[in-house]
């Protein structure tokens, strides 16, 4: 395996592991928090962070070589980026156990397979797609609740998981095509201060009476800093593997989340839930060993 390729994965898990804790302290600070409050006071830390990374590694001299066509894909990225998290943090709240939000969310892996596929013109096999479905079929396994109609039919907050995967796979392949001209570091800081710009315009839309509690506060603190950690390598990751690849790892997040969860809520998942789960990430893992050629003997088709 190539040296960038193991970083790539290196900092795919990193991220991974940081992202996975973002789960449990921002559903801890929403208990407190209302969403929009949550929000400015999250990505005034995440913006702050970006910020002062990205001036001691220089990168902020890049704003005044921009070109229009760059700005317009920073500015489509900020729109993106707005339903993505906006949609990412609602699911959080809604859902009670953030192991169950963590498992549906492997959606995304597959939605940027598919993409990398379709726009990146990424290579797949039969195998692959073998994986991707075994990974919507374990999502189906979760949010499933026994019931008849379409209200029913799906757990609360099922359909805004699906809207952010589909919204973090556009934002995902964006970035993944301009991450080596713009880098990761402006990046990320282009995301906090258009998360944050429109946090601090929900909150007076909104009109939410200001909650003041130490634990949110810490809670958020840690988990903003979380966040920067988790954006910022996982743009690095897109740097040195392919996108559907640092995604696949990503998917693993559901078990770091899962045991985060109990900890800090005492929360399970049902048993249906939890063998859901272990079924999207036995899909996504089958998606990740067929593209590392594993299975190149029975999966030598390629499309």
């Amino acid at each position: 395996m190539k040296s960038d390729t193991i970083k790539g994965y290196v900092f795919a898990l990193a991220a991974t592991i940081a992202y996975s804790n973002v789960y449990i302290f921002s559903k801890a600070a929403l208990n407190d928090y209302p969403l929009a409050q949550f929000g400015m006071i999250w990505y005034i830390v995440v913006l702050a962070l970006c910020f002062f990374f990205a001036l001691l590694n220089g990168k902020l001299k890049q704003l005044a070589k921009l070109s229009r066509k760059q700005l317009y894909i920073l500015l489509l990225l900020g729109v993106l980026e707005i339903f993505t998290t906006t949609l990412f943090f609602l699911s959080i709240h809604i859902i009670p156990d953030p192991a169950v939000t963590s498992f549906l969310g492997n959606m995304y892996p597959v939605m940027v397979l598919l993409g990398g596929i379709f726009i990146l013109k990424e290579k797949f096999g039969v195998i692959e797609i073998f994986g991707g479905f075994l990974a919507l079929l374990g999502t189906f396994v979760i949010s499933y609740t026994g019931g008849h109609s379409i209200k029913t039919f799906f757990i609360s907050g099922t359909g805004i998981v699906f809207l952010n995967a589909l919204f973090a796979t556009a934002a995902t392949l964006v970035v993944k095509t301009h991450v080596k001209k713009l880098g990761p570091e402006l990046l990320n800081l282009n995301r906090a201060i258009w998360l944050f710009l429109f946090s601090v315009v929900m909150f007076f839309v909104l009109g939410n009476s200001p909650a003041t509690s130490a634990s949110a506060f810490k809670n958020t603190l840690i988990g903003a800093f979380l966040e920067f950690i988790a954006i910022l390598t996982i743009y690095y990751s897109f740097s040195y593997i392919e996108a559907s690849k640092s995604s696949i790892v990503q998917s693993i997040k559901g078990i770091f989340v899962l045991l985060g969860a109990w900890i800090f809520f005492r929360t399970f998942p049902a048993t249906y839930q939890l063998i859901g789960g272990l079924i999207t990430i036995t899909g996504v893992l089958v998606m990740a060993l067929a593209q590392a050629g594993f299975f190149k003997k029975n999966d030598s088709k390629r499309f």
